[in-house]
């Protein structure tokens, strides 16, 4: 933790070291608490999707969170830290749930499929907006966009790796992969919204399109269960 930097400092006493335009603040909270590592992410996280890259600055996310802008070096050497942190996150998060998604066990294809749709539903796994966010932000940044395009290699390569797994030839797996993932990036790229039944209801022919296998009844229910999802009867 960077607190360690500051020893024997007051929060008053630290260098800014604001790489961002920050625009002149009035005087600041001088005591209380200093949040944590987690609140100033997660705030800036949010000020990212909601607004882009610009508007996370180290004194707007002092106020949307009300604590007192000094308090921001315990946990980040500066504005650039933080944008870091953001991009490692969500490396970490969006792209680890691919990842790890195509590993998980499953005894066909069917399933390995149903394995990765749960991830394009479950946002406490992958966060849609925070990967269009970031996309819009590699618009402006060639850094940005260098990692955004290995993301995409790395998680492209976890679903050509699982058609591989079940004997898809290479050319055939790739085709696919490409198929599973440029679906989920359209959906992402034109925010759609749909309720959860009408997607559910769509998973198996997706299922198909992608694998050309259909799900069984018992995979269906399993991938419902895991969705917390009851289907309609009758």
């Amino acid at each position: 933790m960077y607190i360690s930097l500051w020893a024997g400092l007051s929060p008053l006493n630290v260098p800014r070291m604001d790489s961002g335009s920050d625009t002149p603040a009035p005087p600041e909270k001088t005591s209380g608490w200093r949040g944590s590592r987690r609140v100033w992410l997660d705030a800036a996280k949010q000020s990212l999707i909601d607004a882009g890259v610009d508007a996370v600055k180290i004194q707007t996310l002092a106020g949307r969170i009300n604590i007192a802008r000094t308090s921001f070096y315990w946990f980040f050497k500066d504005r650039r830290a933080l944008l870091d942190a953001l991009l490692v996150e969500w490396e970490a998060k969006n792209t680890g749930a691919f990842v790890e998604a195509c590993g998980a066990y499953a005894e066909t294809i069917s399933e390995a499929v149903l394995n990765l749709i749960v991830v394009f539903q479950e946002e406490t796994q992958f966060e849609p907006q925070l990967d269009f966010a970031i996309r819009g932000w590699a618009h402006r940044s060639d850094s940005v966009a260098d990692r955004v395009h290995r993301a995409d290699e790395i998680r492209l390569d976890a679903i050509r790796s699982m058609f591989e797994r079940f004997g898809f030839a290479t050319d055939e797996a790739d085709v696919r992969a490409r198929t599973v993932y440029l679906t989920q990036i359209g959906y992402i790229s034109m925010q759609v919204t749909e309720s959860q039944a009408l997607r559910m209801s769509r998973a198996p022919a997706y299922v198909k399109t992608f694998c050309g296998q259909s799900p069984s009844a018992t995979e269906l229910a399993r991938f419902h269960a895991r969705l917390k999802f009851t289907p309609e009867t009758g």
